[in-house]
């Protein structure tokens, strides 16, 4: 690679680290200050967050300078999802789920190094449990974690996650031993659920989507107060279980059976 296509390859992974630091931080924010939260120049972020205004990547907001994730970026995002298979055919067995359950369901997928939350529809109970789509959290938290690591060994997983994110939201660390363990019992029995650790009162169900080659690209999952979890458990894993199998034999072009 000659020195001028490197020095744009940076130019693109610094373009990239400004758009993923505004979705993380949630707000907009002045060019020094994206430059001090990614530790880069500022005379580097100032001259992209030009480029990325020029093509309404990036917005200005207010009159201090501030800059937040751009029109052009909805758009991208409009013509994605047009085109894009699994969430088409996700949202409508979402809703689907959602019908039979009651409870909130959604789709998973992992971004990078972290979980996310792709798609969701809220549960229809008064009760309201949600999840804030798009933000990240750590792998070891989830159960769609323990379904989407599966192709990994346990070197390649142990590479994958950072450190940190074994320490608990209680400040307790996760054995990375037991989270190998608990990913080859998921992806053997194709099905996994546990109190969420992220909060007290909720239960979290996850079943794999996977594509033509047998790999899980993704989780459907039902997120149920606790007490409905237990009294419907064998019912709610039964509903997940059976959108994620049409789900993935929808991708991979084969009828339901």
């Amino acid at each position: 690679m000659t020195e001028p296509t490197r020095q744009r390859a940076r130019g693109l992974d610094r373009a990239f680290d400004i758009l993923d630091h505004l979705k993380r931080v949630g707000r907009p924010l002045r060019p020094n200050e994206i430059a001090a939260g990614l530790g880069i120049p500022k005379s580097t972020v100032y001259d992209l967050v030009g480029l990325l205004l020029e093509r309404h990547m990036l917005d200005a907001v207010g009159r201090d300078g501030q800059v937040y994730l751009g029109r052009e970026l909805y758009f991208l995002g409009q013509a994605h999802l047009r085109h894009f298979d699994l969430a088409r055919e996700a949202g409508l067995l979402l809703d689907d789920i959602v019908a039979q359950t009651r409870e909130t369901a959604q789709l998973c997928q992992l971004n990078g190094r972290k979980y996310t939350v792709s798609l969701m529809k809220e549960g229809a109970r008064a009760f309201r449990i949600s999840s804030n789509v798009g933000e990240d959290a750590p792998i070891p938290w989830t159960a769609s974690g323990r379904l989407l690591l599966g192709h990994l060994s346990d070197a390649e997983i142990l590479a994958l996650i950072d450190p940190d994110d074994f320490i608990l939201p209680d400040g307790s660390r996760l054995a990375p031993t037991t989270f190998i363990a608990e990913i080859r019992s998921a992806c053997a029995e194709g099905f996994f659920s546990f109190d969420s650790i992220a909060d007290t009162y909720t239960h979290c169900f996850a079943a794999p989507v996977q594509d033509a080659s047998g790999l899980s690209i993704a989780t459907l999952c039902i997120v149920a107060p606790r007490a409905d979890a237990q009294a419907h458990h064998a019912e709610y894993r039964q509903v997940l279980v059976d959108s994620a199998r049409r789900l993935s034999q929808r991708l991979g072009g084969q009828e339901n059976p």
